[in-house]
C-alpha cells in the first residue's frame, strides 16, 4: 500500500465526518429533541378547543428528582476519585495526582461541568465533557531607560523579546585615569511574548458531538467529532492565514444539523448566521475537530490522528498524530454493545402523555359540573341573558322551567386513584420516589419503619446503578486529566497537600495509574451509613486503647479518615476545618513527641516518689544491668574459647614442626599476646558501653545506675577461667 495523498486524506475525513453526522441526525437527534420538548412541558397530544390544555410535567419532575441525589454522590466527597499506586514507590505520586486533579477540577468549574453532563445524560441520552491543554501566547510590554550596552544585549537576547521602540544617547565621561570615554545609554520599549498553558475542562452540548454509528465506545470509534461555530477572527488568532479563512464557507442554517436542539435550548430568537455582515472578522464558520483512525502511511495499520477542519466542506486546516481522544461520556442507562443508551426522560415520556390525558379529563369534568350546559326553550327566554355567563346574572323568561341545567355526573373522584397508579408506575421505572425526595410524610406515618426502609432501599438501588454508570464517565474524565497533566505539565510547582506544601511534578507520574471511584456516599440511607461509620470509629478506638499505637491494624490517619467521611455524609466537605490534616509522616512525628512526653512524665513521677514509677525505673535498671552482664559473659566466654583454641593450636604446631619450632612458637605467642590485648580492648569497650547505658537511664528516668556494683560482678571469676 502506498502513502495516502493529501486529496485521499481530505476525501476520507470528509466522508467519515458526514457519515457520523448523518447517523446522529437521523437516529439520535429526533429522540433528543422529543425528550427536550417533554422536559420543557410539551406533549404530542392534540387538544380540542374549549377543553383543558393542561400538561403533566412528569419528565421534568423525574429528572429534577434524580439529579440532586446523583450530584450528592460525587460532590459530597472532597475526593470522589482516588488514584491508587501500583507499588510502594508510587504511593506519594498517587496521593499527589489525586489532590492535583481535584484541584484542577474545582478550579475549572468542575461542578458546572459535571452538573451539565449529568443533566444531559438524564434528558439527552449522553453527557459529554472535554479535557485539553490550552496554550496561548501572552504578550506584555515593558519600558526601560538608561540601559548600558551590556544590559541592552542581555535584554534583547531573551527568547520572545521584540523591540518596539529604541533610542540611544552618547554620554562623555571621565574615567579614573582622566581620559574621556563615551558611554552609550539606551531607552527601550519591548514586547515579551511567552507561552502560557493550563488544563481546561469543558462541557459539550450533545448536538455538537458526533460519533460513527458502529462505535461501542469512544476508544474503539472510527471517528469522533466535535463541531462548533467560530468567528473568522478567532481562526486568524489561532494562526491561520486570512486567505485560507476567506476560502471557507460561512455558516448556513439550512446545512447545519442540530439547529432544532439549539432552538429548543435558546429559543426561536437564536441567530447562528452572519449577524455582523459589515465586519468580516465576525463571520461565523463551522469548525470540526475530528479524531480519526486512518492509515496515512499506507502500512496497513490505522493510527489515531487529530484533524481540524473548516467550513461546510470540512476542509483540512491541520492534522497531526494523536494519542488519546479527549472526550468523556456519561450515561445513566447504557445500551450493551452500543454507544448511545437511553435517557431517564425516555422512560417516562409515554407516562407524561397518559397522565396529561387523565388530568385533562378530570379538569374537564370538574368544569362541566361547576358550569353545566343548559337546556333552553328559546321561545320563552331572552337568549342574551342565557349567553351571559356572569355570576349572579338573571335570566328573563316567560315561564318557569324554560331553562334547565343538564346534569353531569362527577367522576373526578373515582379517577384520582388512576393518577396515583400512574405515579407508582413511574416510581417503579425510575426509582425516584416521593419518599426519596422527602415529599411524602404521610407514607412514613402510615407505614412501618421496616417497610418504609425497604421501599426507600429499592428506589435507592436504581439511583445507585445510575450513579455507578455515571462514575465510569467520571473515571474517564480524571484519566484524561492525568494524561494531559503528565504530557503538558509545566515545571515543578508547590502545592498544598494534607496541610503541607510539597513540590509537585506531574511529568514523573505513571500515566497508566489505577484509580478508585468513591461513590458510596450520598445515595440514600444516610442514617444507616452514619451509624456504620460511628460503629467503625468506636471499634477503632477500642483497638487503639487495647493494643496501643503500634497495634498494626488501626492508625491515627485511618481514624481521621473515618471522622472525615462522617462529616462528608452530613454535608460538611471541608474536614480540615474540624480535624487537623493527618498522614503517615505527620503521624510518626506526633507519636515520637508523645513518647518523649511520656518518658519525661515518668521521670518526673519517679523523682516525686511515685511507687509505680519507681517500680518501672527499677525494672528498667535491672533490665539494663542484666543486658550488660549478659554481654560481658558472652564476651568472656568467647575469649576463653579463643584462648583454649589458640593453646591447642600451639601444641599441635609444636608437635608437627620440630625443625622450625622456635619460629612457629614465636608467631603463636605473638598472636596470643594480640588476643590478650584484644581482651583488654573489649573490656574497655564494655566499660564504655556500661557508662553510656547508665547515662541513658539517668536521662530518661532520672535515676542513677550502680556502675561500681556492675563492675565488681564483671570482675568475678567465671567457671573455667583461671
Amino acid at each position: 500500500m502506498s502513502k495516502m495523498s493529501k486529496d485521499d486524506i481530505q476525501g476520507a475525513i470528509t466522508d467519515a465526518i458526514q457519515a457520523a453526522i448523518d447517523y446522529v441526525d437521523s437516529d439520535i437527534a429526533p429522540q433528543r429533541e422529543r425528550a427536550q420538548r417533554y422536559f420543557d412541558g410539551a406533549v404530542d397530544l392534540e387538544h380540542e378547543d374549549g377543553r383543558s390544555k393542561v400538561v403533566s410535567t412528569k419528565v421534568r419532575d423525574v429528572v429534577r428528582g434524580a439529579k440532586p441525589s446523583l450530584m450528592r454522590v460525587f460532590m459530597s466527597n472532597d475526593k470522589f476519585v482516588e488514584f491508587t499506586p501500583k507499588g510502594p514507590e508510587d504511593v506519594a505520586n498517587a496521593e499527589q495526582a489525586t489532590a492535583y486533579t481535584h484541584w484542577v477540577f474545582n478550579k475549572s468549574n468542575g461542578y458546572t461541568v459535571l452538573s451539565n453532563a449529568i443533566h444531559d445524560a438524564l434528558v439527552k441520552k449522553v453527557g459529554m465533557a472535554k479535557v485539553w491543554w490550552n496554550e496561548e501566547t501572552i504578550a506584555k510590554t515593558y519600558t526601560y531607560e538608561n540601559l548600558s550596552d551590556e544590559e541592552m544585549q542581555v535584554l534583547v537576547s531573551k527568547d520572545g523579546v521584540d523591540v518596539v521602540e529604541h533610542s540611544q544617547e552618547v554620554e562623555i565621561e571621565v574615567d579614573e585615569s582622566g581620559f574621556q570615554v563615551e558611554r552609550n545609554t539606551h531607552s527601550m520599549v519591548i514586547s515579551h511574548k511567552f507561552d502560557e498553558g493550563e488544563m481546561v475542562i469543558e462541557g459539550i452540548p450533545p448536538e455538537e458531538f458526533f460519533i460513527d454509528g458502529a462505535a461501542k465506545s469512544i476508544d474503539d470509534a472510527y471517528i469522533v467529532c466535535h463541531r462548533t461555530e467560530k468567528r473568522a477572527g478567532d481562526l486568524v488568532a489561532m494562526g491561520y492565514s486570512e486567505e485560507v479563512i476567506d476560502g471557507l464557507s460561512s455558516t448556513d442554517d439550512s446545512t447545519i444539523s442540530g439547529e432544532e436542539e439549539k432552538i429548543l435550548r435558546f429559543g426561536e430568537s437564536v441567530d447562528t448566521t452572519d449577524g455582523l455582515a459589515n465586519d468580516p472578522s465576525m463571520r461565523t464558520i463551522i469548525v470540526t475537530e475530528a479524531y480519526m483512525r486512518i492509515d496515512v502511511e499506507g502500512d496497513g495499520i490505522p493510527t489515531l490522528h487529530k484533524f481540524l477542519c473548516g467550513g461546510t466542506g470540512y476542509e483540512v486546516l491541520d492534522m497531526e498524530p494523536w494519542d488519546k481522544v479527549p472526550f468523556a461520556d456519561f450515561h445513566v442507562d447504557p445500551e450493551p454493545h452500543a454507544f448511545y443508551g437511553r435517557s431517564l426522560a425516555e422512560l417516562v415520556i409515554n407516562d407524561q402523555d397518559t397522565t396529561t390525558s387523565v388530568l385533562r379529563g378530570i379538569l374537564d369534568n370538574v368544569a362541566l359540573v361547576n358550569t353545566p350546559r343548559l337546556e333552553v326553550n328559546e321561545d320563552m327566554v331572552e337568549m342574551d341573558d342565557v349567553l351571559n355567563n356572569e355570576i349572579g346574572a338573571i335570566i328573563r323568561s316567560e315561564q318557569i322551567g324554560s331553562v334547565n341545567p343538564l346534569t353531569v355526573p362527577f367522576v373526578a373522584g373515582s379517577t384520582l386513584p388512576a393518577l396515583q397508579y400512574l405515579d407508582m408506575l413511574v416510581e417503579e421505572k425510575t426509582g425516584i420516589t416521593k419518599m426519596s425526595m422527602g415529599l411524602n410524610p404521610d407514607m412514613l406515618q402510615n407505614t412501618s419503619a421496616t417497610a418504609a426502609a425497604l421501599t426507600a432501599q429499592a428506589g435507592a438501588g436504581q439511583v445507585e446503578v445510575m450513579a455507578r454508570n455515571l462514575a465510569e464517565g467520571t473515571k474517564r474524565l480524571f484519566q484524561l486529566m492525568l494524561h494531559v497533566a503528565v504530557k503538558n505539565s509545566p515545571d515543578e510547582q508547590m502545592m498544598r497537600l494534607n496541610g503541607q506544601f510539597v513540590p509537585v511534578d506531574p511529568s514523573v507520574w505513571d500515566i497508566e495509574m489505577d484509580m478508585e471511584i468513591n461513590v458510596g456516599l450520598g445515595t440514600g440511607q444516610e442514617d444507616v451509613k452514619a451509624a456504620a461509620l460511628m460503629q467503625t470509629f468506636q471499634t477503632q478506638q477500642q483497638i487503639w486503647q487495647t493494643y496501643g499505637p503500634s497495634n498494626g491494624l488501626v492508625s491515627m490517619t485511618q481514624m481521621r479518615n473515618t471522622l472525615a467521611d462522617s462529616l462528608a455524609l452530613s454535608g460538611f466537605k471541608n474536614a480540615d476545618r474540624y480535624y487537623a490534616p493527618m498522614n503517615p509522616q505527620t503521624e510518626q512525628q506526633l507519636m515520637a513527641q508523645i513518647q518523649q512526653q511520656e518518658a519525661q512524665a515518668a521521670a518526673q513521677a519517679g523523682q516525686q516518689g511515685d511507687p509505680m514509677a519507681q517500680a518501672l525505673i527499677q525494672a528498667e535498671q535491672i533490665k539494663a544491668q542484666a543486658k550488660l552482664q549478659g554481654d560481658q559473659m558472652r564476651m568472656q566466654g568467647k575469649m576463653q574459647g579463643d584462648q583454649i583454641k589458640m593453646q591447642s593450636n600451639m601444641q599441635v604446631k609444636a608437635a608437627e614442626m620440630q625443625s622450625d619450632q622456635g619460629k612457629e612458637l614465636a608467631e603463636l605467642q605473638l598472636k596470643y599476646r594480640e588476643l590478650q590485648q584484644g581482651d583488654d580492648l573489649s573490656r574497655d569497650q564494655m566499660n564504655q558501653d556500661l557508662l553510656i547505658e547508665a547515662a541513658r537511664i539517668l536521662g530518661q528516668y532520672g535515676t542513677a545506675v550502680d556502675v561500681e556494683r556492675v563492675r565488681v560482678m564483671q570482675a568475678t571469676p567465671r567457671m573455667g577461667n583461671a
